[in-house]
């Protein structure tokens, strides 16, 4: 089961959704939601179960977010570019990846869910230490999986250019 294709369908993600999605504006926001959705379960403490309430306003944000914004002028960006990785790399059965990125992929979700065991633990005993511990190991992951993307993209359209330039010559 690819846990990545899996999360693609849950928060159908079609053409258009993925081309607005590339808009800075929504890779940048996305890194709120780690961030509202622990202070959503910790809120449990202060709003008993009332805090389904940020709970659940932070899973519509989780989907909403790719549709928020307009479809960026240019892809000429960090962020965007992340975009364009992970649908390359989600596509990577179809479209096989440089095996060298599989390795750095593997240990940033190794990291993460490293991190996702510490959050867990931190939101379940209220821990204060290991939920930050937690969230931070995830968003250093994400952050360096979202720095992998933008390599994979990076390299890819720059082979896909030299072979158009070299189908050119010819």
């Amino acid at each position: 089961m690819d846990i990545f294709k899996a999360a693609e369908r849950l928060m159908t993600m079609d053409d258009a959704t993925w081309k607005r999605h590339a808009n800075p504006l929504s890779v940048y926001t996305r890194f709120s939601i780690l961030p509202l959705f622990t202070l959503a379960i910790w809120s449990r403490v202060w709003l008993g179960w009332w805090c389904l309430i940020p709970i659940i306003l932070t899973l519509f944000w989780t989907w909403y977010n790719p549709r928020a914004f307009a479809k960026p002028l240019s892809t000429k960006n960090w962020a965007s570019r992340v975009t364009l990785g992970e649908r390359q790399y989600l596509n990577r059965k179809s479209h096989p990846i440089p095996e060298h990125h599989n390795g750095v992929l593997i240990v940033t979700n190794i990291l993460s869910f490293g991190g996702v065991i510490a959050l867990i633990y931190g939101l379940i005993t209220l821990g204060t230490g290991a939920t930050l511990c937690g969230m931070l190991v995830i968003m250093i992951a994400k952050t360096w999986f979202c720095d992998r993307m933008v390599c994979l993209h990076t390299v890819s359209y720059t082979h896909l250019r030299a072979h158009e330039t070299k189908a050119n010559l010819v």
